[in-house]
């Protein structure tokens, strides 16, 4: 079997056997086109072998994105993961290729999390104006991001009748198409019914763009009202940068910030685990380095 016809049936199987995101589709396809080019997509997967794959790593090193820069550590283990997802794919179907086990990753430094402290919490809250266009709609969003730990493109997708206002919690589906269930602050269920208050519309998006982008009337199909992941990043940079926050702010830190705060209070990790929509454990275990109180009282109590 060719390579080319090996990453087509990987893609496939991927999208409608296993039902995933459009996200991972796309970085499986980026990152097997790759190693294709490198490969040649005629190359028959039964001749692959390790010499290959050394091949492939040196190749990834000497990529160079941008002048002056080249693929960190992360980003060429991504490369290997799609590589390895597909022998596993083929294996799994009786076709002979190089065994998925013999690509062995490299070691990643532990990621440095970015978590937001209570004061500068405050202070981004705080530099957003509810009086001023879309203020109520912003501040919605920020305080729907600190209290659930939603990704992004979670908010982004969500629609109304999907938000239980009363109950303060409602159910998401995340990576890999998995259900969990997130709940509202009290503080962050008045600051969303005051925004859907507001607005005059019955779109189903939860929250949706007031842009003209077509010069004209104002855009009424309710998809192409959606607001994007881009324009809500845009809003958390833009009040980051009003409040005078030094360090980046983004989405994802305001997730880092959810998970460190329910840690530093003494939630068990297991149901951190369960609220972010960890897959694993090991994803969680990151933050525990900045909430360990039992570290830092063994050290105040011993060093001298």
């Amino acid at each position: 079997m060719q390579l080319k016809d090996a990453i087509h049936d990987f893609l496939t199987h991927c999208e409608v056997g296993k039902y995933q995101s459009k996200k991972t589709l796309e970085n499986y396809r980026h990152y097997l086109k790759r190693f294709s080019s490198f490969a040649k997509p005629t190359q028959d997967v039964s001749k692959l072998d390790q010499r290959m794959i050394q091949g492939y790593r040196l190749h990834l090193t000497d990529i160079h994105p941008e002048p002056g820069s080249s693929l960190d550590i992360k980003t060429q283990q991504y490369h290997l993961i799609a590589l390895r997802a597909l022998l596993k794919y083929l294996a799994k179907n009786d076709i002979p290729t190089l065994a998925p086990e013999k690509i062995e990753l490299p070691k990643v430094p532990q990621r440095q999390v970015e978590a937001l402290s209570r004061e500068e919490l405050h202070d981004l809250f705080g530099a957003i104006d509810p009086t001023k266009r879309n203020g109520l709609r912003d501040l919605a969003i920020m305080h729907m991001l600190y209290s659930t730990g939603l990704r992004v493109s979670e908010l982004s997708n969500l629609n109304r009748d999907q938000v239980n206002l009363q109950k303060g919690e409602f159910q998401v589906r995340g990576k890999g198409r998995k259900l969990r269930i997130v709940f509202l602050s009290p503080e962050a269920t008045e600051h969303i019914k005051r925004y859907l208050d507001s607005r005059s519309d019955n779109f189903k998006p939860l929250f949706v763009s007031n842009s003209n982008r077509s010069g004209g009337d104002i855009v009424s199909d309710a998809d192409k009202r959606r607001l994007q992941p881009q324009a809500i990043e845009l809003i958390v940079r833009n009040a980051a940068l009003r409040a005078n926050i030094i360090k980046k702010v983004t989405p994802h830190v305001l997730r880092h910030t959810f998970a460190t705060e329910l840690l530093r209070n003494g939630a068990d990790i297991r149901s951190v685990q369960e609220m972010l929509g960890h897959a694993s454990i090991t994803t969680t275990q990151i933050y525990t380095h900045l909430t360990n109180q039992r570290l830092k009282e063994v050290h105040e109590k011993f060093h001298r």
